[in-house]
């Protein structure tokens, strides 16, 4: 029998996985909870959510991750610090030592999907030693139905264990800890970490890789949502920048906060739920996402508990500034059940400019949209990657740097193309800082960026008046309801107006600089946006 070609009756023995003790083949959540409880993995709080802890690691262990350098896939993955290549006979060995540490250990199996369009979701089966990752992954994947589970055949399994760590000497791991893709044995193996987003993330980047080189589909970092006349709108950006806030609207229906695909038919998403960042959520400018976390199912990632009143404080940073909420769609008021929609008609990218001179909206052209889809430019928020302990200016290409197995050209051709044949209008958001660079200015306030989204949304925005930014040749609207006019154009915002030339001169030089990588995989219009 081939490695992964079983079905959910056969056991875990086309896995390798042998004489294992209690197997809990896709639980559902009220079982979970009870092995929660039972293994003293978490706490359930006053409103029904449950608040675990992930220990070391809260955020991803980003210099830990390995992608198997084989024959199929040696010519597609752009290596470097991103995507560091693994031997394959390491691999081997230690997925072996992993096998070994499983015997007699109680498992749980989670067979689901990622991807919601049925024609391109790809069957996954997810192997977890703790419950509460289990929940994890049947919370963030595509749920199957019981129908689909019996003839479910992985195509991908990932298999979790925390509690196993590498020696680096033999394993050839950078620390104990290690995520690792192998695409030839279309699998993925992760130790020495409880962060629970290493689990997604490893399917994520699995899927930029599958669904651009078979397929030719635009995977996408991205949130996304309809409105009411159906128009769909994408919002690009990393960690902490406001996807899953800015999509989370009472007025449109949220289709997915982090991760689609877009195709010839629209876009489509890859969960089945959200992984929301929660540090200080608000519940009068976030009321969506709030009352989720007063829900059964959801899990409290690294949240504040008081252990005799089960009450949560999400204000609370003690553990991580990287809190976060687990939940599946549904726990969301206004979703597209289907997670499919039509084709986007607005693209938003997102950015958290630490230096405080891009402007809160600015509209762009096809060059600069795709300029700035590559350039990625965004700032590391505390919390979200091991060792950030405050924001500091990035790149990261296609708004997903980490996340992207293949050259970042790839993704450019492919959203270039969609940019063109649909029409699409694109922005620029920044919902960083204001008035000055962190540390100084203050973060912009997020019902700002709301009302500039929504007018961008509805049009209205478009539809006036736009005066030309002189550092980066953006073009600025001139008003928007709700917003004070001043605010519109940063250097207003500075009380120091050299200090404001100085700085977005000395950011136009890192773009530039930046660029320099990508100058000769786009056109001259492109290479000279600044």
């Amino acid at each position: 029998m081939k490695l992964n070609d079983i079905s959910r009756g056969t056991g875990l023995e086309g896995h390798n996985i042998t004489n294992a003790n209690l197997i809990y083949w896709t639980p559902p959540t009220a079982a979970l909870y009870e092995q929660i409880v039972k293994r003293c993995e978490g706490l359930i709080s006053h409103m029904g959510a449950v608040a675990v802890k992930t220990g070391h690691y809260t955020g991803r262990a980003a210099n830990e991750k390995f992608i198997v350098d084989e024959p199929g896939c040696h010519d597609n993955i752009a290596w470097g610090n991103v995507n560091r290549p693994f031997e394959p006979a390491k691999f081997d060995a230690l997925y072996d030592r992993m096998c070994a540490f499983m015997h007699g250990r109680d498992l749980f199996v989670q067979d689901c999907f990622a991807g919601a369009d049925k024609e391109h979701r790809l069957p996954i089966r997810v192997i977890t030693e703790k419950s509460w990752h289990s929940l994890f992954a049947r919370n963030m994947f595509v749920s199957a139905t019981a129908d689909e589970l019996e003839p479910h055949i992985p195509q991908f399994t990932l298999v979790d264990l925390p509690s196993f760590h590498a020696d680096p000497a033999k394993d050839g791991t950078n620390s104990e800890t290690f995520i690792i893709i192998n695409f030839a044995r279309k699998m993925i193996i992760i130790g020495g970490t409880s962060y629970a987003g290493e689990i997604k993330k490893a399917i994520f980047t699995t899927l930029n890789y599958l669904l651009p080189v078979e397929k030719g589909i635009m995977p996408m970092h991205c949130s996304a949502n309809v409105g009411p006349k159906g128009d769909t709108a994408v919002f690009f950006g990393l960690s902490g920048t406001g996807k899953t806030t800015l999509s989370a609207d009472a007025n449109r229906s949220l289709i997915g906060d982090d991760e689609h695909g877009w195709d010839d038919k629209g876009v489509f998403n890859f969960e089945g739920g959200c992984y929301a960042k929660i540090i200080k959520l608000s519940k009068e400018a976030e009321p969506e996402i709030y009352e989720t976390t007063r829900r059964f199912g959801t899990i409290l990632e690294n949240v504040a508990i008081d252990t005799h009143s089960r009450r949560v404080d999400l204000d609370d940073a003690s553990f991580t500034e990287n809190t976060r909420a687990s939940y599946p769609l549904t726990h969301i008021p206004n979703i597209v059940k289907s997670g499919c929609s039509g084709h986007p008609t607005t693209i938003i990218m997102l950015t958290c400019d630490a230096f405080g001179v891009l402007p809160p909206i600015s509209r762009l052209t096809p060059e600069q949209a795709m300029y700035h889809f590559l350039s990625g430019y965004t700032a590391k928020v505390a919390g979200t990657e091991a060792g950030i302990t405050e924001p500091s200016a990035t790149f990261s290409t296609c708004f997903g740097g980490p996340f992207m197995a293949l050259d970042p050209a790839v993704y450019g051709q492919l959203l270039r193309s969609k940019i063109a044949e649909h029409n699409v209008t694109c922005w620029l958001v920044n919902t960083g800082w204001s008035g000055g660079a962190y540390g100084v200015g203050s973060r912009m306030k997020i019902a700002y960026s709301r009302a500039l989204v929504n007018a961008a949304l509805e049009g209205t925005l478009d539809a006036g008046s736009f005066e030309k930014e002189s550092y980066f040749g953006l073009d600025i609207p001139t008003t928007c309801p709700n917003v004070p006019k001043e605010v519109l154009n940063p250097r207003n915002t500075w009380s120091d107006k050299s200090k404001y030339d100085e700085t977005a001169a000395r950011l136009v030089g890192m773009f530039k600089e930046n660029f320099k990588k990508y100058a000769a995989h786009v056109s001259e219009a492109v290479a000279n946006v600044m």
